[in-house]
């Protein structure tokens, strides 16, 4: 193990104020962070996705933000070796680093490594494309319902890319997804030390859907469409970009997209919590108006 190396991972739902407690903690470390979500990795992207600010960015030297195009291929095992070769780096200088995300699946891949997942054959590929062809959404997830409740309780459920590699997964190995992914835990060099923001769930709903008015007001439309012509990349099948895209194809007024990003954010926000309740290594800090974040994240530090 690296002496004294200490990765101090800040998580939690969209909207909770990861990135501003993310920034206390490397300031006052003085060192850097690492981010963990696999939204804010794309330079067209911004807005929609709550990249910190040009203030935030100089307050602190962050890694992996808008440092790919929507139009690169990239995947979680490539972020797994991005991230361990920019905490080398931060290492050499520092005993501590910080990294800051909600991507659950990236935070695993950074923290406990991914397994190498093995490749269907065509003719299985070729057949759940077909299935997702003609039955749609709703096809792939009764597939993945049966043969992998548990990352079906996890997974984007609209985002056909991840249910597809699943089920592939559970085909060629006979396993489900999510025990494959356990099995390819790695030690790590150095200390991890896991700091979770949680907030009464009413109180986040409406953080969620302040932030998202307030991303109109910043323009999220006009962003939406500069990227319009990019649609096609699996990056813009997300939240808060896809919903304005079934506006500028008519389909829905711009009223109800607003509303559709904020069902939307506060389903993805449930999901994350799904996903991070299942570790029992998470140091929660239950976010009220009078919480000092930092101090209770130094108290969980210890150091």
């Amino acid at each position: 193990m690296q002496e004294n190396k200490k990765l101090i991972v800040v998580l939690g739902p969209t909207a909770i104020g990861k990135t501003a407690l993310a920034i206390k903690i490397a300031k006052h470390y003085n060192t850097e962070i690492v981010s963990s979500d696999s939204r804010q990795f794309y330079k067209e992207l911004n807005i929609g996705v709550a990249r910190p600010s040009s203030e935030e960015l100089l307050a602190v030297q962050h890694h992996l933000i808008a440092n790919l195009s929507v139009k690169d291929y990239y995947n979680v095992s490539m972020y797994e070796q991005d991230a361990l070769k920019v905490l080398s780096n931060i290492f050499q200088n520092n005993d501590v680093a910080v990294s800051v995300g909600g991507s659950g699946l990236y935070i695993d891949a950074l923290c406990m490594g991914i397994a190498d997942l093995p490749d269907p054959d065509s003719e299985l590929r070729q057949r759940l494309r077909a299935d997702y062809e003609k039955g749609g959404l709703e096809e792939l997830r009764f597939q993945l319902k049966f043969l992998d409740p548990d990352y079906y309780n996890e997974v984007d459920l609209a985002n056909h890319i991840r249910i597809l590699r699943a089920l592939e997964v559970c085909y060629t190995t006979g396993q489900p997804f999510s025990e494959i992914r356990r099995q390819g835990i790695k030690k790590r060099p150095f200390e991890i030390i896991k700091i979770g923001m949680a907030m009464e769930r009413e109180t986040l709903n409406n953080r969620i859907n302040k932030r998202v008015d307030i991303m109109m007001d910043m323009g999220l439309l006009n962003e939406v469409e500069s990227v319009c012509q990019y649609r096609q990349y699996t990056a813009l099948n997300t939240v808060g970009y896809k919903e304005i895209f079934e506006y500028i194809d008519q389909n829905i007024s711009l009223q109800q997209a607003v509303e559709n990003i904020k069902t939307n954010t506060r389903r993805y926000a449930k999901r994350q919590m799904t996903w991070f309740r299942r570790y029992n290594d998470i140091n929660w800090i239950n976010i009220t108006p009078e919480t000092d974040t930092l101090h209770r994240a130094l108290e969980i530090i210890g150091f």
